[in-house]
């Protein structure tokens, strides 16, 4: 059973949203990093480019499939987790603790069109 953390955001693209203020952190979820398997690349954009929500912003890359990584929130990207360029592995890990980019949210009435972590276990049938 995948780890789901209360207090997140979620989208059906299985990315999560943590909000600290007027930031967010954007991962993938526990369950996406199950399906992918082991991750060999994280494709992330460069600090200071826009993300939009419902676009794509990167990818990951595992040794089964490659699957684009679509931003649940719009803003401007603050930091990229280089850890993740040495060892992207550590999504496997722990997938929320390893989050991709850190965003400074630019609307934040757009997380209210994500699922909590009630409606996101219902979405992955868990």
């Amino acid at each position: 059973m995948s780890k789901i953390i209360d207090g997140l955001y979620y989208s059906e693209s299985h990315e999560f949203v943590k909000v600290e203020g007027d930031f967010g952190y954007v991962g993938i979820t526990d369950y996406a990093q199950h399906e992918l398997g082991n991750v060999v690349y994280v494709d992330m954009p460069e600090v200071d480019d826009e993300v939009e929500a419902g676009e794509d912003f990167g990818a990951v890359e595992s040794v089964k499939a490659a699957s684009d990584l679509v931003s649940p929130v719009s803003g401007t990207v603050v930091e990229v987790n280089e850890a993740l360029e040495d060892e992207p592995g550590l999504i496997n890990q722990d997938a929320f603790e390893n989050w991709i980019i850190k965003v400074e949210l630019s609307d934040k009435s757009e997380l209210e069109g994500l699922m909590d972590a009630e409606a996101y276990k219902d979405f992955i049938g868990e």
